[in-house]
This record gives C-alpha cells, sequence and structure tokens, in this order.
C-alpha cells in the first residue's frame, strides 16, 4: 500500500492477545476439547496467530495440538493477474488431516478467495471431519460465500480502506490498523 495513510489503530498488543485468548476459549467449546483437532495457519500472519492459538491451547487443555503451515499461492484464482513469477513458499502438514476437525487460521477475512484456495489446498492433504475458520479480523465485503467460525474483531470498512494486521514476529510491532489509500489507487481490490 504505497502512500496510504493511517486511519486509526483498531486493536493494540493487548486487545490482540484478548481476542485469541478468546477464540482458543471458543474452539474448545465448540469442539468440547482438543481430541481430534489440529491448526493450520496460511501465510504469513496467519501461521503466528495459529502458533499463539496452539500455545492458548496447551495453556487452557495442557494437550499439544498439531500445527500445520499452509501456502496458497499455486491455489488462488487471482494468480495469473496477481505476479508473472509468483514467490510459493513451502506447505508443511505433517500429520494426516483425513477425520480430524481442522482449525483453518489467517489474519483478516475479506473477500474470501484466499480462505477458497486454502480449502481447495486442504483438501489435498486427506479428508477432514471438519473445517472451521479463525480469524483475527473480519472486516467484511465479501465475494465469496464463506463466513468465520472464530472472528477476534469485525471492524466495518469502506471499500477505499484496507487492514493491516502488524506482528511482532514478521514487523516488529502489535496492532491492527486501518489504511486510507490515496484517490489514485482506489478501485483496487485486495485478497
Amino acid at each position: 500500500m504505497t502512500n496510504s495513510t493511517v486511519k486509526s489503530e483498531v486493536m493494540d498488543e493487548v486487545a490482540i492477545d484478548r481476542a485469541l485468548t478468546r477464540i482458543a476459549h471458543e474452539i474448545l467449546e465448540h469442539n468440547k476439547g482438543c481430541q481430534d483437532l489440529v491448526l493450520v495457519g496460511i501465510r504469513t500472519r496467519g501461521i503466528h496467530l495459529a502458533r499463539r492459538l496452539a500455545e492458548k491451547l496447551h495453556t487452557i487443555e495442557g494437550e499439544i495440538v498439531p500445527l500445520g503451515v499452509m501456502d496458497v499461492t499455486l491455489y488462488r484464482d487471482d494468480l495469473r493477474r496477481r505476479l508473472d513469477h509468483p514467490r510459493v513458499e513451502r506447505t508443511e502438514i505433517a500429520f494426516p488431516l483425513t477425520d480430524k476437525r481442522v482449525i483453518l487460521v489467517d489474519d483478516v477475512l475479506f473477500t474470501g478467495r484466499t480462505i477458497r484456495a486454502a480449502l481447495d489446498n486442504l483438501m489435498d492433504f486427506g479428508r477432514p471431519q471438519s473445517i472451521q475458520l479463525a480469524v483475527l479480523v473480519d472486516r467484511g465485503h465479501r465475494e465469496l460465500p464463506i463466513r468465520a467460525d472464530y472472528v477476534g474483531r469485525n471492524i466495518p470498512t469502506a471499500a477505499q480502506e484496507s487492514v493491516k494486521v502488524r506482528l511482532r514476529e514478521e514487523d516488529s510491532v502489535e496492532q491492527v490498523i486501518i489504511l486510507e489509500r490515496p484517490e489514485s489507487q482506489r478501485g483496487r481490490r485486495e485478497a
């Protein structure tokens, strides 16, 4: 987002941690514990959020929940439009997904296209009992019929705005901010 301006900070470090703690409790309540539960984080920030959720689940239940990492680049429906030479990272799921309850974790839910790509990718690894979606932020503007099961915060946004999650592992700061795009960039859509 070149030249975007920060409109507001909507979550700080404390709010992010609280949201993840609440999501962890909701996951445990909905699934009646950790049995057959696995977490899969979508690159890049979804991985860090999934790790944090795994730590919280371990703290609450005393069980280790398997954690996988997914790159959806090659499964995206806009791959040709985005990059001539996409940077593809590894998907690392070192456990079977068949008959597991998969919690797919991402930072921001927007159009739903990243999640659709993730669902396609997951099916290449087996047939889960269920797939549930946990996101830190749901900003609306869906283009596909996808909804999150666990949401840290709903943040209604305008089309000319974007939501940026900054995590210490990637950005050396913890916050969720709303950016306003300059007039020259309006009309472009994010994933």
